[in-house]
């Protein structure tokens, strides 16, 4: 399988949120990468279908930076929103705000198969999970992957976030997960 090491949309994308995110950057830049790529892998996508999920994966979780929460859905899905009415791209919205919303969700999702979000749930999943969740992909091209897009520090960030969160939220510890 193909590894794509360059992807336009997110880069043009991520590049107006460098400094939001400042020295993650790089971290979640490759976290993108890796999961766009567990993407493509997944499901043959159709080039709509490859801009829908770049767009999608660049703003999943920008609400980390942008709203400087742990609670990061609502404040990750309002860019992706302003980005699709300024680039004419209105239409794919809903699928859009979907496909953020619901990329953590526990169980399968399944209201509207037709949508990318299932696909876009599980290449999350496959990275943030570090390929314990693989779905078939196998184990040497993950490790490619990861060689190629290094962490960066992106997981242990998270779980730095996610410390300080538990401590202020104890009764709230993973607000971005749904069942």
């Amino acid at each position: 399988m193909r590894i794509y090491k360059t992807l336009p949309i997110v880069d043009a994308i991520l590049a107006d949120w460098r400094p939001v995110i400042g020295t993650d950057y790089s971290g979640y830049k490759n976290h993108v990468y890796r999961m766009v790529n567990c993407c493509f892998w997944l499901h043959h996508c159709s080039e709509q279908d490859m801009q829908k999920i770049q767009i999608a994966a660049a703003f999943h979780d920008i609400g980390i930076w942008a709203g400087s929460t742990l609670d990061y859905i609502p404040p990750s899905i309002s860019p992706a929103m302003k980005y699709l009415k300024d680039t004419g791209l209105e239409k794919w919205s809903q699928e859009i705000s979907l496909m953020i919303s619901e990329h953590h969700k526990l169980r399968e999702y399944k209201e509207n198969p037709q949508m990318l979000v299932e696909l876009f749930r599980k290449g999350d999943l496959v990275d943030f999970s570090l390929g314990l969740f693989g779905f078939g992909l196998s184990r040497p091209l993950l490790r490619e992957l990861k060689t190629t897009f290094p962490n960066n520090g992106f997981h242990k960030g998270l779980i730095k976030k996610a410390a300080k969160w538990f401590l202020r939220h104890p009764l709230n510890p993973a607000p971005m997960m749904k069942w």
